[in-house]
């Protein structure tokens, strides 16, 4: 016997297909992105298909993109850092967020060789989320602080589209571990969009800060158990609480939307957008790289449909 892992198992069968790409991680059996990708391909008439790539395989994943019909592939967690290296263009977005969640590939228009590009989405999902949910961003959350609760990649993408589009003053992160905070913000000063950071760690000093306007959550579900999580909870519900109201965009939409920061929220007054929109918006994005459609080509409509049913049936 070899110790050859047999990797036919793991791929899944493209032979009927025009074009294929990946979702490319692990673990990703919940994802609704192949679901999401495939009502764009039925919508626009195209025989292609985003297949499930669920490994930690990097070296298989790479031997994968060689195939002349892969398109790209939607990249998550744990590749998002580790893609960067293999890829021969980034975007000004990934650079900056310093982590992929898109490859699509070109051709080299001179040498006729096919390139591989990354770019983060991610970013565009945080904005799109609130650009397409608040009807009045100016007096809803432009020039106003905005607040993070979190720390992972998809901390330092809020911070980004906070920071570059959303007119946000200071930016607030709110998080159960110091450390974690302390990256993001070293690693945002870094890139150039690290003014105005502020770790907030403790309720006393959130209460002498200005109200915010925008908020975005990117910590999973759950219960705050240990004194960390229960300090980083009050500290949320102190902004929540202020006279201003805002919109609060939660990124987590597995296994249910709704959560229980969520619930906390709409109780205040706040608006509650959930994170199915930003995952849309961001998908969308991806599918004008790999398509090369315009937004307006693409089926939204049927999109926001057909999620939406998902989750629906998810839940009950």
């Amino acid at each position: 016997m070899s110790a050859e892992v047999n990797t036919s198992l793991l791929v899944p069968d493209n032979s009927h297909l025009d074009r294929h790409g990946y979702l490319f991680g692990h673990p990703i059996a919940h994802s609704l992105s192949p679901l999401f990708h495939q009502t764009i391909y039925d919508g626009l008439g195209l025989n292609w298909a985003q297949l499930l790539l669920e490994s930690t395989d990097m070296e298989l994943f790479l031997k994968l993109m060689q195939d002349p019909k892969f398109y790209g592939a939607s990249v998550t967690m744990p590749h998002k850092l580790a893609i960067l290296q293999h890829l021969d263009v980034i975007s000004p977005e990934g650079k900056t967020v310093g982590a992929v969640n898109t490859l699509y590939c070109r051709q080299d228009s001179a040498t006729g060789k096919r390139l591989f590009l990354g770019t983060n989405t991610d970013v565009i999902g945080v904005r799109d989320a609130f650009d397409f949910n608040v009807k009045d961003p100016d007096t809803c959350f432009h020039g106003r602080p905005a607040l993070v609760v979190g720390g992972g990649g998809a901390a330092r993408s809020a911070v980004y589209a906070l920071r570059k589009w959303m007119k946000a003053t200071n930016i607030y992160l709110v998080n159960r571990d110091r450390q974690e905070v302390k990256d993001v913000i070293d690693h945002c000063v870094s890139m150039g969009y690290g003014d105005g950071l502020i770790d907030v760690s403790t309720v006393e000093q959130a209460e002498q800060l200005e109200s915010v306007g925008a908020i975005v959550a990117c910590v999973p579900n759950f219960p705050a158990r240990t004194p960390e999580e229960k300090e980083a909870r009050s500290i949320l519900q102190s902004f929540l609480h202020r006279s201003h109201k805002g919109a609060l965009l939660e990124m987590c939409y597995h296994p249910s939307p709704w959560t229980e920061i969520a619930e906390i929220s709409k109780t205040s007054g706040w608006q509650v957008i959930l994170g199915t929109e930003a995952m849309i918006y961001q998908g969308l994005e991806q599918s004008k790289y790999w398509t090369e459609r315009s937004i307006d080509e693409l089926p939204v409509e049927r999109v926001h449909e057909v999620i939406a049913a998902k989750l629906n049936e998810v839940h009950h």
